[in-house]
């Protein structure tokens, strides 16, 4: 590394509270002049001991602020939605109540090298949660490119496909940054949504449990989101991140880390507090969705959405790969009855078909033996869930592929939900959820 971390940690926290407080306070008749002004100055070369002195100001300012019981961490990079990052924030200060906050410390990685990413993300964040900036709530944090180990390599094994190099990395800088910051550090991804008081309920079931009976908390069952630790274990955790980041993904690492601080099996809170916003196309699989749309016009069309479950979820295929239109698909294991897996639509959509097909396409292995689909309406709460449901069919031999002919009954569906009506041991396969919209032309 040519710089240590600490010390580009330092400065670049110091610029972006620097840049923060110049957005916060300038008035909004001469916001345009300063923006360019300050643009300008960063042109021209300036001390090092200038920006050291003024960034050591605000930092001792972060320093000398109360430790708090709690940090949420999230590292966050561009996306093709450009609002991922904004949709979480709004969702974890909405749903958390004046108390909750003052328990709470929210720690924001701009993990993306894209200057004009980082400018526009800061002024949407700085416009929407300017209270939580000035009261120390929300810190946003920036680990410049000459803190990263062998960038260049990083980077072509994330053109590559191997993006986890990178991610770990990131996460490694955000949990060293969080190590004094609170008594307890929550993982969290840029796409989640937050359940209701979410942090009473990870505090009521901390308070039962010993401190050192355990290493993690998972409060959720999607990769690394909803992860629990004690700070005081970071520190350990980023350096086993930056000594495999290139070995493992970043759930995985936390699992092998989890198992060598001699926490054998993982310890599951439910109800999960915390579930993924978005839905495959995260993922990059819009581009195939489209492809196969183009080859067949009278194709399944899988509006977006979001895929929630409380089925077993391992780290090879997850519960968003049931509603691809590719060949992807959601595996599980040895399911109980009342378990479900539901599409959670982002805006209410017209259906007039649902196809879903479980078990092996070659003998039939692993298929729902005993299950029903259902469609939901009325949505409401954060996360989301629907109100209603209604009956559209039962699984034959794990497979249902029915047109909704009944009047009313496809129009305005905000969710559909796989039912099992029965325990299964052994594997299921999941191998899509296929929806087609009403054509009203």
């Amino acid at each position: 590394m040519r710089c240590s971390i600490r010390k580009c940690f330092i400065l670049s926290v110091g610029i972006v509270f620097l840049w923060l407080f110049i957005t916060l306070k300038i008035p909004k008749e001469t916001e345009d002049d300063q923006n360019e002004a300050s643009y300008n100055s960063r042109k021209d070369p300036r001390p090092l001991e200038d920006w050291q002195n003024l960034t050591f100001k605000y930092m001792e300012k972060i320093q000398k602020r109360r430790k708090t019981w709690l940090t949420v961490g999230i590292s966050s990079v561009q996306r093709g939605d450009g609002s991922s990052l904004l949709y979480t924030l709004v969702s974890l200060f909405r749903v958390s109540s004046k108390a909750e906050q003052k328990r709470l410390t929210v720690l924001v990685h701009l993990a993306d090298s894209d200057l004009t990413w980082l400018r526009e993300t800061l002024a949407h964040i700085s416009s929407l949660f300017s209270p939580q900036i000035l009261k120390g709530q929300l810190l946003l944090i920036h680990a410049p490119s000459d803190a990263y180990p062998t960038v260049d390599s990083i980077r072509d094994e994330a053109f590559r496909g191997e993006f986890y190099s990178k991610q770990n990395v990131d996460h490694a800088f955000l949990m060293s940054f969080a190590t004094k910051l609170s008594d307890y550090f929550l993982l969290i991804e840029d796409n989640a949504f937050f359940a209701p008081n979410f942090v009473t309920h990870i505090h009521s079931r901390v308070t039962t449990m010993k401190s050192n009976s355990w290493v993690l908390l998972e409060f959720s069952n999607m990769g690394f989101l909803g992860k629990l630790f004690h700070s005081r274990d970071l520190p350990l955790l980023a350096h086993f991140l930056l000594l495999f980041y290139k070995e493992k993904s970043l759930d995985s690492l936390i699992s092998h880390f989890r198992t060598l601080l001699v926490q054998e099996s993982p310890i599951l809170c439910k109800p999960f507090l915390f579930y993924r916003r978005v839905s495959y196309t995260a993922f990059d699989h819009k581009q195939k969705a489209t492809a196969l749309q183009k080859k067949n016009a009278d194709g399944p069309n899988n509006p977006p959405g979001a895929v929630f479950t409380d089925m077993q979820v391992s780290d090879v295929h997850f519960p968003w790969e049931a509603y691809t239109l590719d060949e992807s698909f959601f595996w599980t294991h040895n399911i109980s009855i009342g378990s479900h897996l539901t599409v959670i639509l982002n805006h209410p959509a017209n259906l007039s078909r649902v196809q879903v097909m479980t078990g092996s396409i070659v003998d039939g292995r692993y298929a729902l033996e005993k299950g029903q689909v259902e469609l939901g309406y009325q949505p409401e709460g954060v996360p989301q869930h629907c109100t209603s449901f209604a009956l559209l069919g039962h699984l034959l031999e794990g497979q249902m592929d029915q047109k909704i002919l009944l009047k009313g009954m496809g129009y305005h569906v905000s969710c559909v939900r796989l039912m099992v009506k029965a325990g299964q041991a052994g594997g299921l396969m999941i191998r899509h959820i296929y929806l087609w919209e009403k054509n009203d032309k």
